[in-house]
């Protein structure tokens, strides 16, 4: 099943220029995804991530691949209208750099749930080479509970 922009601003709070995901490819709903995002010189961090030698940076992609999970894991009916925290970051590596015009990729699996906390791994591509690698620990709340 594929997600257009349109059904992931259903699913996840974040919007332009946070929203970082442009397509979902493929969802297991609660169990993994397959993102998309485009990168694109007119994003605003490149003005100055680095002027004359843009390279998205680090904490974006990490963000990317973090919404990528989040779409599958807010997706079943009973998780919407809830927010996916960060509890954690683990096991990050940045393999190449990400630059404008590149098409990302991520891999998203859920590993680890107990109740509403869990451990998500993700793996993100850029013309089938992996580009970085990270765990993120999650736990789900409703945002009446921030």
């Amino acid at each position: 099943m594929v997600l257009e922009i349109e059904d992931i601003m259903k699913i996840l709070p974040h919007r332009p220029p946070m929203l970082l995901v442009d397509r979902i490819l493929e969802i297991d709903p609660f169990q993994s995804a397959t993102g998309l995002k485009n990168i694109t010189m007119n994003e605003p961090q490149f003005a100055g991530h680095f002027p004359g030698h843009p390279i998205m940076p680090g904490v974006l992609l990490l963000e990317a691949m973090a919404q990528v999970g989040g779409v599958a894991m807010l997706y079943p009916e009973e998780h919407r209208g809830k927010i996916a925290l960060f509890g954690g970051m683990d096991n990050i590596k940045f393999k190449k750099m990400v630059v404008p015009g590149d098409t990302l990729i991520t891999k998203a699996e859920i590993v680890k749930v107990r109740g509403l906390f869990g451990v998500l791994h993700t793996d993100a591509y850029v013309d089938d080479k992996l580009v970085a690698v990270a765990d993120f620990t999650f736990a789900l709340r409703g945002r009446n509970e921030l």
